[in-house]
């Protein structure tokens, strides 16, 4: 578990839900669910979402999606992460669009999520050694994939300082 990803240090009654103060580290191809409300929930896998900061996550969402239309209109999103390495979590935050379209790949648009608040869905009766995993059917969509994470990852690193 990398550095800051340790229970908060509080008893938890029944009604309050472990939390992490910092998000773990998960592997690159790792799928995610975003879910988004309007006012009722909606979930769809996101791929190999980006670690972007101790509490921001960067992902891309084709311009076409319902999700994205919900989280312009409703911000308050939630990002179930389940991942190599014993990730379980769930990041619950508000959603900014950063640009219209991505470099490359002007379809998608880049999504930050600014992380309130980690729940920690780790347990001690078993770990996720693997998170969701996919064969692929067409290799030029997994370039395409790749470079829009490669965008995502220069973002993160030259805005280091737009946590939430």
């Amino acid at each position: 578990m990398a550095a800051g990803a340790s229970l908060t240090e509080h008893d938890h009654t029944a009604d309050e839900h472990p939390e992490l103060e910092a998000l773990p580290v998960w592997p690159t191809e790792t799928i995610a669910v975003l879910v988004t409300t309007d006012p009722s929930p909606h979930a769809i896998p996101v791929s190999w979402p980006v670690r972007a900061g101790d509490r921001r996550i960067l992902i891309s969402l084709k311009f076409d999606r319902g999700s994205l239309a919900r989280l312009r209109e409703q911000p308050q999103v939630a990002l179930l992460i389940l991942g190599g390495g014993d990730v379980a979590l769930c990041a619950r935050g508000t959603a900014t669009v950063l640009a219209d379209g991505m470099p490359g790949a002007s379809d998608y648009v880049p999504v930050q999520i600014d992380v309130d608040t980690i729940d920690d869905h780790r347990q001690s009766a078993f770990t996720v050694a693997q998170g969701i995993q996919r064969t692929v059917l067409d290799e030029a969509e997994l370039d395409a994939l790749r470079g829009r994470v490669a965008t995502l990852r220069e973002w993160a690193e030259q805005n280091p300082n737009t946590e939430g």
